[in-house]
């Protein structure tokens, strides 16, 4: 069985090889030979120096397969990239900041091979800033209601899955892109299971929050629940704006003199355009997409692969011009 580890790196110099190493060491401690690592730098800016630290592992180790992107894709869309390109039985997904430590990797391997298709470590006590931790449950809170994620399935960026969930997983194409969504309408027989979440060894999480807006706003193409949702409003304020018309004229045939103020009307006008404007705009979202997709705007572009065997490719390559070169000049000798 041949192990895929993806690790989407961004300003990961500094821990990026302490990982692979680790994670390798782990590996071997299981009894595991083949395995390979993929890890896609989403066009870190720093200076070339995560792009700088990958290429010198792929130099460093047959097992590595350094992915460069073109242009930032997210984080999603970098793991995407890497499953696009592995070629494991058994798929691991490892963040680059030693928070998804690989001591952990043990338990997920262990509960897999119960039978699961997927399995997700979870955290039962984060190391994450308020702010993140809050962004979690939001993003928790939104798979739940859209997608119907199953109330007691908790999830994280650590998982393993099998390859006939990554066979479907890639035939997805747009450029937003949910892992979550796509994997529970691809199985339910998922497991998560808890494992320790450790402290970020170096910097801080890329994550800001618009970046986290984003993530969470792709939730929506795997779900017309909004779309139902401005559905039910539209019920429920014709319904609300009918009781009011009728309230209004039972007190003002029980009170004649009252008097229907200005006011309320501009508030009551305010009030519905706003929700006509924002309903409005979701669809837009929704149109815009859709425009998007079928423009084909890709999920990640890769600028280039490093690999030994690549290398060792160009090398024979080279070799095979150099002879073929020395070859005419012996025959014009002659």
């Amino acid at each position: 069985m041949l192990y895929s580890i993806i690790i989407p790196c961004y300003k990961s110099s500094k821990t990026i090889r302490k990982v692979v190493e680790m994670t390798s060491a782990e590996l071997k401690k299981l009894g595991i030979d083949q395995y390979e690592f993929l890890l896609v730098d989403d066009y870190s800016p720093d200076g070339g120096a995560t792009l700088a630290e990958l290429k010198a592992l792929a130099d460093d180790y047959d097992f590595v397969k350094a992915i460069s992107l073109a242009k930032n894709s997210g984080q999603h869309n970098a793991v995407m990239a890497g499953l696009n390109y592995a070629a494991g039985d058994y798929l691991i997904a490892m963040d680059d900041d030693m928070q998804t430590h690989p001591s952990q990797l043990q338990y997920l391997i262990a509960e897999i091979e119960k039978g699961y298709d997927i399995v997700y470590g979870y955290y039962p006590q984060k190391k994450h800033s308020l702010f993140r931790n809050f962004g979690s449950f939001l993003n928790y809170m939104t798979v739940r209601i859209l997608i119907g994620k199953p109330k007691d399935m908790k999830t994280s960026s650590y998982w393993i899955i099998r390859r006939f969930v990554r066979d479907y997983v890639v035939q997805y194409k747009s450029p937003y892109t949910h892992l979550q969504g796509l994997f529970l309408r691809t199985t339910r027989n998922i497991s998560c299971i808890p494992i320790e979440h450790f402290e970020r060894e170096v910097g801080q999480s890329g994550y800001t929050l618009k970046k986290l807006v984003q993530l969470y706003s792709n939730i929506m193409g795997y779900s017309v629940v909004p779309l139902r949702l401005a559905t039910y409003s539209g019920y429920f304020f014709s319904l609300l704006s009918i009781l009011g018309a009728i309230a209004v004229f039972i007190r003002k045939m029980l009170v004649p003199s009252m008097a229907i103020g200005w006011p309320s009307m501009m508030c009551a006008i305010c009030f519905f355009s706003g929700i006509i404007m924002l309903f409005l705009g979701l669809i837009g979202e929704y149109l815009g997409r859709m425009f998007l997709g079928m423009n084909q705007q890709p999920q990640f572009v890769v600028r280039e692969i490093y690999d030994n065997s690549a290398k060792d490719n160009r090398r024979s390559e080279n070799e095979k011009n150099n002879d073929s070169g020395r070859g005419d000049l012996s025959g014009s000798a002659d």
